[in-house]
């Protein structure tokens, strides 16, 4: 990987113009292999029905046409190339965990970026990640240098998709989502050119790169993000009864405000007949700084686990002990304020098997206009995020339960959603994900992709 450029930089290059038609044609695959350092599978080769498959399970029936293992850069200005040439769809995969499984598309080019895995920690406290590097490694060589960076808790996710997205954590209310502490990033347009964007070079596309979702624009290679001293953190779990979810619900959605900045905490409802929940988080500090903290919440728990950890220890904690796979239907909503505890627990009074995971936000988070970034949702209480576990027996059960839940919930939200939790059943999606930033982002993807090269069913476009 290349370094950020210090000092002067040379003009940008042009952005893509519009082709108006494309070759029509199959792709040449044999000539993409022998462009590429790394290796291409296509169907019925040795490898392909491994390469194909994603995080979900669900999507085991995608069958891209081919997959192409890119050891860098020049091989996805390669693939970019041939998918734009040929016209078939083109997708990046980094962790592969895309909820609605858009990084492997039926009859398209995969540019899989797992090789394309360093994570390199400069002297100055920035860290250069490439694109297809999974937490678990970059929080392993951030704590080796002493250093941190808030991101996600899913230790297999992919650092591409999470920070394009906006990068929800549970260091975000002290340090901000991972988006916000890019400093600069490479990526590969619909062109072909492989660009490096900041601040100060190319600002548009920088600030798309923000929270405008993965997939958009082109493919990043490489994050340069700007980062913190790891320091000594603690977690935490209360339980409580199930008669006890009302008054929790309510006393979460107060408490969270007013708590300090070094708190992150979390509140999940459980269906059931009783609903159930339970609150945990996180505190950028020792256990007995916690406790006074703990005591605003105001409801006694049943049981509870307070524990101080290192930087990393703690990243194991909440990664916990996820599959390699897992098979899910999920959706989201943003609440902009406190909704009635009441009536979500009532939504929740349902057979088990769904959980609603409501994440604060506040913090560093909020001090950060709604349009500094792409990403809008700065001033909500908290995300909430609809999960449950299916089998391709029950999708379509369990789809049409999590959209009821999704849809009861948004009654009281509005048209709300999270960019990093797909949904393609969510109405309006676009305005649920992007709100008023969304202009902007279609005249970024209007002068970067004008052709389309990046389209899938839930691209921003024109």
């Amino acid at each position: 990987m290349v370094s950020s450029c210090t000092g002067a930089s040379p003009a940008a290059p042009p952005a893509p113009s519009s082709s108006r038609t494309r070759p029509s044609g199959p792709p040449d695959w044999p000539a993409l292999r022998e462009r590429l350092a790394g290796r291409l599978v296509l169907p019925g080769e040795p490898g392909y029905d491994t390469a194909r498959v994603a995080f979900n399970t669900l999507f085991d029936g995608r069958t891209p046409a081919a997959v192409a293992g890119c050891a860098g850069a020049a091989d996805v200005q390669a693939c970019v190339e041939v998918a734009r040439d040929a016209g078939v769809p083109l997708a990046a995969r980094s962790g592969g965990h895309s909820y609605v499984g858009y990084s492997v598309p039926d009859g398209g080019l995969v540019a899989d970026l797992g090789r394309m895995s360093g994570v390199d920690v400069a002297p100055d406290g920035t860290v250069e990640i490439g694109a297809g590097a999974r937490l678990v490694d970059v929080y392993a060589a951030l704590a080796g240098a002493g250093r941190c960076l808030p991101a996600g808790t899913g230790p297999g996710v992919g650092i591409a998709g999470l920070a394009l997205g906006g990068g929800i954590g549970v260091l975000a209310r002290k340090f901000g989502l991972t988006c916000d502490r890019l400093v600069s990033a490479r990526v590969v347009t619909a062109d072909g050119v492989l660009r490096t964007v900041s601040a100060e070079r190319e600002p548009e596309l920088f600030w798309a790169l923000r929270g405008g979702g993965g997939g958009n624009f082109g493919i990043v290679t490489s994050f340069t993000f700007a980062t913190e001293p790891a320091p000594d953190l603690t977690v935490f779990s209360l339980r409580f009864p199930a008669s006890a979810v009302v008054d929790v619900l309510d006393a979460w959605q107060r408490w969270v405000p007013g708590t300090p900045d070094e708190l992150w905490s979390n509140c999940v409802l459980s269906t059931g007949s009783p609903p159930v929940c339970r609150v945990g988080g996180c505190f950028v500090g020792s256990p007995a700084g916690l406790e006074p903290v703990l005591a605003g919440l105001g409801v006694r728990p049943s049981g509870r686990l307070v524990q101080g950890k290192d930087f990393l220890g703690a990243m194991r904690y909440f990664a916990g002990g996820e599959p390699n796979r897992a098979t899910f239907v999920a959706s989201s909503r943003m609440l902009p304020a406190a909704v009635d505890a009441g009536r979500l627990r009532a939504i929740m009074d349902r057979p088990p098997g769904m959980n609603v995971l409501l994440d604060s936000f506040g913090g560093a988070i909020a001090r950060l206009a709604p349009d500094a970034t792409a990403f809008p949702h700065r001033t909500v209480l908290a995300s909430a995020q609809v999960y449950a576990s299916a089998t391709p027996a029950t999708r379509d059960t369990v789809t049409a339960a999590v959209a009821q839940v999704r849809d009861a919930i948004g009654a009281m939200t509005g048209n709300t959603g999270y960019v990093n939790y797909m949904d393609p059943g969510l109405t309006d999606w676009p305005t649920a994900y992007y709100g008023s930033n969304l202009p902007r982002l279609r005249e970024v993807a209007g002068k970067y992709d004008p052709d389309g090269v990046f389209a899938f069913p839930q691209a921003v476009r024109p």
